[in-house]
């Protein structure tokens, strides 16, 4: 299913490739295709990076001749023409995140000797906090579920599969991608783990609490599910996309006192920043989490910091020194 959604993906980039002012060369292709069938990339990177190679080869018009011929002016150029646009850093960064990709695969296989990016220094990117719940809203959202009263015309199952979908979210801290794509046999009967496969194909198995257990196991028996099928199934039987997992959790939203916006990746940071709060090892929360790199793992770090910052300086009676300047006050 997954094979044949990414190659849908490719086709389609190549069809955008062709159908803009300069359609795209062939060391570009073989890049894309290079993506696609070694390093295993999301249908959603390959289309965002032959929109960017796109982007850039219109954007030269007839001044592009080739990859290799290109050269650092050039890309400043198209970097001050999307400052110019006012568009945000971490958008720039990730046109230019393809581009050094498709520069630094030239270099291992097109025998570039050097790569013309080096010298473009890119915007800062502004590094926000993840937002996430807190344990009171994350424990409030997970009993929604099987206290909405459900519409008649929806099957018996629903509640419970919306119970066990947002159960092992926040138990296993996963991708939306990896939850949808998830079969009824992933998690076996009685077994502990569950076998996900994550980004470029690599499979992990990732510790399933007894909550999110039992909660697919009650929808599972409801819903009446084939081994071999999708495990989270829509009204009608088939498996549900990314779109449908997000409206169910703006449903719950909607009769909740959440103040912001949830979305499935919310709930990964839930799992990540409450993993951490509990006192868990970082390299244990990026292998359960699939990070590639530690360094990624570490953002959530900054928000176990500020928390403790801020409890310490609510709780303890010295950590201000207004209140030891109120005392003197007082004391005259």
């Amino acid at each position: 299913m997954l094979a044949k959604r990414e190659a849908l993906c490719y086709e389609r980039g190549k069809k955008m490739a062709e159908s803009g002012q300069q359609a795209l060369d062939t060391v570009a292709l073989r890049f894309l295709e290079y993506l696609e069938g070694e390093r295993h990339a999301s249908p959603r990177t390959l289309e965002a990076y032959t929109r960017t190679l796109v982007q850039f080869c219109d954007w030269m018009g007839t001044r592009f001749v080739s990859w290799e011929a290109c050269e650092a002016d050039d890309f400043r150029g198209w970097l001050y023409a999307a400052l110019e646009q006012q568009l945000k850093p971490a958008t720039i960064r990730l046109r230019f995140a393809a581009l050094r990709s498709l520069y630094a695969y030239m270099m291992r296989r097109e025998s570039l000797p050097v790569s013309p990016l080096a010298e473009v220094v890119l915007p800062r990117a502004v590094q926000s906090l993840p937002v996430h719940l807190s344990l009171q809203q994350m424990e409030h959202l997970l009993s929604l579920p099987l206290r909405t009263p459900r519409d008649k015309k929806s099957p018996r199952w629903l509640p419970y599969r919306d119970a066990a979908i947002l159960e092992l979210f926040y138990s296993c801290g996963m991708r939306l991608s990896e939850l949808v794509s998830l079969n009824a046999d992933a998690l076996q009967q009685g077994a502990s783990c569950i076998r996900v496969m994550g980004k470029g194909r690599k499979e992990r198995l990732v510790p399933v609490g007894d909550y999110a257990r039992e909660a697919i196991s009650a929808y599972r028996e409801l819903a009446l599910l084939d081994d071999d099928g999708p495990l989270f199934i829509s009204r009608l039987g088939r498996r549900m996309t990314g779109r449908s997992v997000q409206q169910m959790l703006d449903k719950y939203l909607r009769c909740s006192d959440i103040p912001f916006h949830i979305s499935p990746h919310k709930l990964r940071h839930t799992f990540a920043t409450h993993m951490l709060d509990a006192g868990a090892d970082l390299r244990a929360v990026q292998e359960l989490l699939g990070h590639s790199s530690l360094s990624t793992t570490q953002i959530y770090t900054h928000v176990t910091k500020s928390r403790m910052r801020e409890a310490y300086r609510d709780a303890h009676p010295r950590a201000r020194g207004d209140l030891y300047e109120g005392e003197l006050q007082e004391d005259e």
